[in-house]
């Protein structure tokens, strides 16, 4: 794993060594946040627009310290900063606490058009503007405390797919068309486009856009090496928090006799969105 967990302290967080950013890493954000915005108008979401208006961090890669106050009024979140990756437990439990983990360092130069491990850009661009809109920051939140009970039952495989296909690479529909609101559709150029882009009928095998559905989307397996196959678009965030609101014991017993999807699987009961 990339990051430098040697200074971690008993909660895994480090400090945001802002002093250690040298002008290239900067360059680097500059470079990645304005080939982003220029992506964003008509496939991100009218939330993570606004966010990202008021927010206003283009200029250089940012301080945690003057981001949290403003998230904290907002909706009651704070950023706490980490080497990289964390076991699922604590991950899980900071979204429950309403902290969210983000990535101090910033790929290299060479990695521009990818990397394999989530970075401050993917982390703070992707997921934080959104954690400014109440709907968004409440669904998280309750995602935590959700998955914390999924790990105790031994599902936690299902609502690791509920977090792909919502909160990484999640779409809604608004009255201008489709829209982008995962993170790492939004984090992503060309994600971006292949997610939100009108499907011709010469291409229409490449990807698939389905209306919510929870049973589906719990089922249905996910790539992390390339463009997504299958994407689920809700119609409201409130659509979102009240169709996983339930409590899930009940549904992970009948997933269990359910089979897994193939990410491009075509099932006969699929909701498409055209």
């Amino acid at each position: 794993m990339r990051g430098k967990y040697q200074n971690v302290n008993a909660n895994f967080f480090v400090e945001q060594d802002y002093a250690s950013y040298t002008p290239e890493h900067h360059d680097v954000w500059r470079r990645l946040y304005s080939r982003q915005l220029e992506l964003l108008p008509n496939r991100a979401c009218s939330a993570f627009i606004e966010s990202l208006r008021q927010l206003d961090f283009g200029a250089a890669i940012p301080k945690f310290s003057d981001v949290n106050p403003k998230l904290k009024a907002q909706t009651g979140w704070e950023l706490v900063a980490v080497p990289g990756l964390l076991p699922d437990e604590l991950f899980f439990t900071l979204l429950s606490q309403r902290r969210f983990p983000v990535t101090v360092w910033i790929r290299e130069p060479h990695e521009f058009d990818y990397i394999v491990e989530p970075d401050i850009f993917h982390d703070f661009f992707g997921h934080v503007p959104m954690l400014f809109d109440q709907h968004l920051a409440d669904y998280v939140h309750a995602y935590g405390q959700g998955a914390l009970k999924a790990l105790k039952l031994g599902s936690l495989g299902y609502l690791a797919r509920l977090y792909w296909y919502t909160i990484e690479f999640g779409l809604i529909v608004e009255p201008e068309g489709l829209r982008a609101y995962g993170a790492g559709i939004l984090s992503s150029p060309g994600e971006l486009v292949h997610a939100t882009t009108p499907i011709l009928s010469s291409d229409a095998s490449c990807r698939q856009w389905l209306f919510f559905d929870l049973v589906r989307m719990m089922q249905t397996r996910y790539q992390i090496d390339r463009y997504q196959s299958t994407y689920f678009a809700i119609e409201s965030f409130e659509q979102l928090i009240a169709k996983t609101a339930p409590d899930f014991s009940l549904l992970y017993l009948a997933l269990e006799r359910l089979p897994a999807l193939a990410p491009d699987a075509h099932e006969p009961s699929d909701q498409i969105l055209s």
